[in-house]
């Protein structure tokens, strides 16, 4: 299910996001995660940090790490997510790269993700992840300029996208000052999401259509030369 690197540009569009070579959710050299003490909430019955306030967990309770906003400081560290701007892009359906709205068609919405079909049968259908979706023209920017894509990557309309979850360090309830024992997909129903400090919201994956992102390029370039 690789899909070739489209071999001419997606119409183009204005931008939400002041730094177009830099990913929306990027995290900059400027921006630290921040430290608080954890400890355990016993009458509740999960991880809480010692100074906490309301706006550390979201609506369904999770707690979330804290980090300083100065996008646009310092250098890009194009591997680390921040926490906040990735929140902001899939609760809202941004671009990742962009934050303008990621492309919707009748199809569905478009994410673009690392090629992993071999994985089970009718791959991403069911999958939960971190990565918000995609408008077409950061799509075709980023099969050319990010790494882990330029190695076969996978173009997807998906139907439906529910909020599912978080991506997070699990913490030992006993000694939840030690640090994450380890980081992955915790579900807002799974018992571990009490012992969870999220990274990044996500999304499961239904109704999923594989497509050819030239042909989704030239279809949207035929739909503007038309209007």
């Amino acid at each position: 299910m690789t899909t070739r690197t489209p071999d001419h540009p997606a119409t183009q569009k204005p931008t939400a996001w002041p730094h177009p070579m830099v990913p929306y959710i990027a995290t900059w050299s400027a921006e630290q995660v921040l430290k608080p003490a954890v400890v355990f909430d016993r009458r509740r019955g999960r991880i809480a940090y010692g100074d906490e306030v309301p706006a550390d967990r979201d609506s369904h309770g999770a707690l979330w790490n804290r980090i300083t906003l100065r996008p646009g400081q310092g250098t890009p560290q194009l591997g680390k997510v921040h926490s906040l701007r990735q929140r902001r892009a899939m609760r809202r359906l941004l671009c990742q790269v962009c934050a303008g709205p990621a492309d919707l068609n009748e199809h569905g919405m478009l994410w673009l993700l690392g090629d992993y079909s071999q994985d089970w049968p009718n791959w991403p259908h069911g999958m939960a992840t971190p990565h918000p979706p995609v408008c077409l023209p950061c799509a075709w920017k980023s099969t050319r300029a990010c790494p882990h894509l330029t190695t076969g990557f996978a173009a997807v309309r998906v139907k439906q996208y529910p909020v599912v979850g978080v991506y997070g360090g699990i913490h030992n309830p006993g000694n939840p000052s030690q640090g994450p024992l380890i980081d992955e997909v915790v579900g807002y129903h799974h018992p571990n999401i009490r012992h969870t400090i999220a990274y990044q919201l996500t999304r499961q994956l239904l109704d999923c259509q594989p497509v050819d992102l030239n042909t989704e390029i030239a279809n949207a370039r035929g739909r503007t030369t038309a209007t």
